[in-house]
């Protein structure tokens, strides 16, 4: 039976975006996905900064099986080879890594691609059709991702989603410093859903705090 999620069917609400120094490399990856996927989370995205590709892979063979058989999309973060090795759901890619309209190309048009946004020329600089979400952000400074732009603030992130043109635009997903004391107001600009990564990964019960997540953002 396939159990791919559909390319239109895919729910951000509860974006996980693993962080594999916090998870405890690979075995921890696969532990903290299995217990924030039962906690609610609707989206994985496997992103593992300065791994080689090897570790990468063996990363992806081990959460693709788990994720598929929940019916929860894993995103692979920039690596589009790896996606394809593994049949993995999407690839997200950021300002500097292959452009979303070849990432497309190559993976075709059943599959999920998301875009790195921080800002308004970033945003309008995404050829139609070619970005399925937008991950906007920093909302608030984080230390998992040092090299992210300046912070937008939840009146930045409501500028940028004024930039929305109907059904038509990306779906959005806001990240950077989210978790469960400030999700609410973030999910109340209007985006799509929150992407958190320490807010689970660090977590000592990451499926406690995957709930206390959907808790707040009604998911």
């Amino acid at each position: 039976m396939n159990t791919e999620v559909p390319r239109a069917a895919f729910d951000l609400s509860l974006y996980l975006v693993l962080d594999p120094d916090m998870c405890g490399g690979v075995a921890g990856m696969v532990r903290v996905t299995e217990a924030a996927i039962a906690g609610g989370v609707t989206m994985v995205q496997l992103r593992a900064i300065g791994w080689r590709k090897r570790a990468f892979w063996d990363a992806a063979c081990a959460l693709q099986p788990l994720c598929r058989s929940h019916r929860v999309p894993l995103i692979i973060n920039d690596h589009v080879d790896v996606a394809l090795a593994v049949d993995a759901d999407g690839v997200h890619v950021g300002q500097r890594d292959f452009p979303a309209k070849e990432v497309r190309r190559l993976l075709g048009e059943t599959k999920i691609i998301g875009v790195s946004v921080s800002n308004a020329q970033e945003w309008r600089d995404i050829e139609p059709g070619a970005a399925d979400y937008l991950g906007v952000g920093p909302v608030w400074l984080t230390a998992t991702k040092p090299e992210a732009g300046p912070a937008l603030g939840i009146d930045g992130l409501r500028s940028l989603l004024a930039l929305r043109a109907g059904a038509a635009s990306p779906k959005v997903v806001a990240i950077g410093s989210i978790n469960a004391h400030n999700a609410r107001e973030v999910m109340e600009t209007g985006v799509d859903g929150v992407a958190v990564v320490s807010a689970i990964c660090a977590s000592e019960a990451p499926e406690e705090a995957a709930q206390a997540l959907c808790e707040v953002i009604g998911s």
